[in-house]
Formats: structure tokens, sequence, C-alpha cells
């Protein structure tokens, strides 16, 4: 069987003012890369997800449903100034249905109890939710390889195991990337190479996607300046120029990824683990119990009314 690289970190327009791709792109470049799976994993949320999913079974693509998560520092509740208002990123994939299902509560969560800044989860949650959850040990800006930027190796193997132990050996991946012009990229990358073997986890590559052609690179640069409400020619800025970050084929990643190659063929494998079937087309409502001797409406009337107060 000819080996595939599979988009497992991807970012669409619905990474608001940070992904440039749209859904429709993403999906045609896929398939003029004879993917065949692609998932999507935008910033704090999962707006795209039903858009992408019918758009992709269309296509003949299999849609993996995700998020690339913004973790607390600490406690999701925690709010100090200088402190929670940094934060790691985790990449998220559902499994099956029920992981899908986790995947909602937890952005959710992460939206109503976790939010400073951005939409914040916390190890408490992910623990709660992480049935049917495949997890990706992050970017450059997770926790694991934040740690290991830090020189702090040993903290470095023990999240790894902790994150193992909350999704379980099957579902969780040592992540690594190929971006050598970032400072540190290359010693984080084989640190991390070198963990995953240590600790006998599987190791993932991914390409962290933000737009589809290298020549994006300048549009999605113009995008982040706004969405980061600073000057474009501002050189102390948070900026990815300088490095790629586009949609690449499979030729590419088995090049990036010479030195663990193991890195690409696992990103069939996880395609292949992740199954979710939605059903669309009809209506579903939860069941909601109310109170004898009163109706929907009034009931609605009373939380409404609770909520102003």
């Amino acid at each position: 069987m000819t080996q595939s690289f599979i988009h497992l970190h991807t970012h669409s327009h619905y990474s608001l003012l940070d992904g440039l791709s749209k859904v429709d792109d993403l999906i045609k470049q896929a398939k003029k890369n004879k993917m065949s799976a692609l998932a999507i994993t935008d910033h704090g949320n999962m707006y795209g997800a039903i858009e992408f999913y019918k758009k992709a079974l269309d296509a003949g693509i299999k849609p993996i449903l995700g998020v690339e998560a913004y973790m607390a520092i600490n406690s999701r509740h925690d709010k100090n100034s200088g402190i929670d208002n940094k934060r790691f990123h985790l990449t998220l994939l559902a499994k099956n249905n029920t992981g899908y299902k986790n995947l909602i509560r937890l952005v959710t969560l992460a939206n109503t109890e976790g939010f400073y800044y951005k939409p914040r989860m916390d190890k408490e949650i992910l623990r709660k939710y992480s049935d049917g959850v495949v997890c990706l040990s992050g970017c450059f800006s997770g926790e694991i390889s934040r740690a290991f930027r830090d020189e702090q190796d040993q903290k470095a193997e023990n999240l790894a195991k902790e994150y193992q132990e909350i999704f379980g050996k099957e579902n969780f991946f040592i992540e690594v990337e190929h971006h050598p012009k970032i400072e540190k990229s290359d010693e984080v990358k084989q640190k991390l190479i070198s963990l995953a073997k240590k600790l006998d986890m599987p190791l993932v590559g991914t390409q962290d996607s933000h737009y589809i052609n290298p020549d994006d690179a300048h549009a999605q640069d113009v995008q982040l300046a706004i969405g980061t409400g600073v000057d474009i020619h501002n050189e102390n800025r948070l900026t990815m120029t300088g490095e790629d970050f586009s949609f690449i084929d499979t030729k590419t990643a088995i090049e990036y990824f010479k030195d663990a190659p193991d890195a690409v063929v696992n990103t069939q494998k996880i395609a292949d683990m992740c199954n979710v079937e939605l059903e669309l087309g009809k209506w579903t409502f939860p069941a909601f119990d109310i109170p004898e001797g009163t109706t929907y409406d009034k009931e609605l009337h009373r939380i409404a009314h609770e909520g102003i107060e």
C-alpha cells in the first residue's frame, strides 16, 4: 500500500484571524494530494465541524473532527493577571461519536468556565471527558515541548506519562513538527523523538497548517496582526513568517520526518482509528424535566430572569 501523510493538525478560517484556509480549499487540496482523510483542529472551537464533515464526505474524504485546545497553566478557574493569560496548546481528535460529544463538552466548558483571554481547558475536565478522544501532545507551544524548551527534561517525561494516563496508551501520541527556522525547534523535535523511544510511546508528525500554499504566508501574517491588534511593521509582534505552515504533500512530509518515519505512518493509523458518524437532517432535542405545576414557557422565563440577576 502506498504510504500517505494525513494532516491531523489543520487550521481553517474558523481559527478566527489566524487560519487562512477555507474548508473547501482544504478538502480540494487533500483530494489533489490523494489523501484519504483530513482533520480539522481549529483554535479553541469546533465552529466548522459540521460544514467540514458534510463537505469532506461529499468529496470522498474521511472527516476527522478535532480541536487545538488551549490548556490553562493551572486550573481553568484561575484568572490571575500575568500568569493565567499564558496557556499551552493540545491537539484533540474525536475517535468515535462518544469522543465527538466529549470534545463538544470540553469546548463548552472551556468557554463557559475557563475563558480568560482564550477558552481554556484543564486536566480536571480532560480526565472527566477523555473517553473516545485521541490526544496528540501538541505543537511547539504544547506543555511537553515547552518543558523541553525550558530545559526541564524530567518534567517533560512526567507530563507525557500523565497525558498517557489520562487518555490511555493507545490514544496518546507524541506530536512532532518540522519547523527548523524556529529557534530551538529542531532541538525540541529530537528530544520528543528520544522521549517517545524511551517511554515506548508512538510518534505522529503534523504540519500545523494555517494556509494552503507557501505564498499565502504574507496574507496570513496580515490576518494574524489584525487578530492580535498590532502594527504589522512591529518587529516584536507575534508572527509566523520565516517558516512554512502551508498544507504540505506526502512527499514533503516523508522528507521532513525522515529521522522518524513512523511519525508519517502513524498519521494513517490515527486516521483509521477515527470514525465519527453523525446523523444529520433531523431535529435532536434534549429531554428536559420541569417541576409539576409549571410549563416550559414559565420555566424558561424563570431561568432567564435568574440569569439576568
